[in-house]
């Protein structure tokens, strides 16, 4: 994935170039390394998918997950953040429940956005690209699989368990996920291609009501930690 933006980053892919050369490294992650989504995991009941569709669905998800987090990447400094953000805590709950394999490897890439993030502050002096939001990207979508899956075989009774894995998943990921889907559906809703670029991003709207490059990105990621600490409050669990 890092080559596939590398790539783009020095010679453009069309965005359909760009898609099906992602299959590759997410067709390994999927086969090799078995992240797949097997059921609903309680969202509707405990229905397990045949495995031809848990493939497909593992594959949809992760391709989803990992172009909505570069499609962020339009203002200094805010798929860093929202990068760290993501996967701190990722890398906190993951070192919570004694997997620290896990929990390393979220916290190694969350220690480096944090210094990138002091060269991309704006006025940046470095950026993501594609290189990095790609394969920071296809990481997050990793750990998300890896968190629904195993919060929802944690016993009832562990102070870590979430009520739902796939809501706080959404939760943590609201705003590359929020902001993809609304852009695909204006596009769709004006007959236009979801490929096709344009300003209606969420970051766009906070530079349209006047917002500089800092104070939307604060605002941002402040949505951010709300969503994320919203399945604590619903739950009543102690706050780390």
């Amino acid at each position: 994935m890092f080559i596939i933006g590398l790539r783009d980053d020095i010679l453009a892919l069309t965005p359909k170039q760009k898609l099906y050369s992602q299959f590759l490294p997410i067709l390994i992650l999927v086969f090799l390394d078995r992240a797949i989504l097997e059921s609903t995991y309680g969202l509707f009941g405990d229905f397990i998918f045949p495995e031809w569709a848990s493939l497909l669905i593992s594959l949809f998800v992760i391709v989803i997950l990992t172009n909505a987090y570069n499609l962020i990447d339009g203002l200094d400094g805010l798929a860093g953040t929202i990068g760290v953000i993501i996967l701190g805590f990722y890398g906190t709950w993951f070192f919570a429940i004694g997997n620290n394999a896990v929990g390393l490897i979220a916290f190694c890439f969350s220690g480096a956005l944090l210094a990138f993030l002091y060269f991309n502050w704006q006025p940046s002096k470095i950026f993501m690209g594609d290189t990095g939001a790609l394969m920071i990207g296809l990481l997050i979508s990793y750990l998300t699989i890896q968190f629904i899956r195993t919060n929802h075989q944690l016993p009832d009774f562990s102070p870590y368990k979430f009520t739902s894995s796939v809501a706080t998943a959404v939760c943590i990921l609201i705003i590359p996920v929020f902001d993809t889907l609304r852009v695909i559906i204006l596009r769709l809703r004006k007959l236009q291609s979801p490929f096709k670029a344009d300003k209606n991003h969420l970051h766009h709207q906070f530079l349209n009501l006047g917002f500089d490059h800092a104070r939307s990105v604060i605002s941002i990621a402040l949505i951010s930690i709300f969503f994320l600490r919203l399945p604590y409050f619903c739950a009543n669990k102690v706050i780390w």
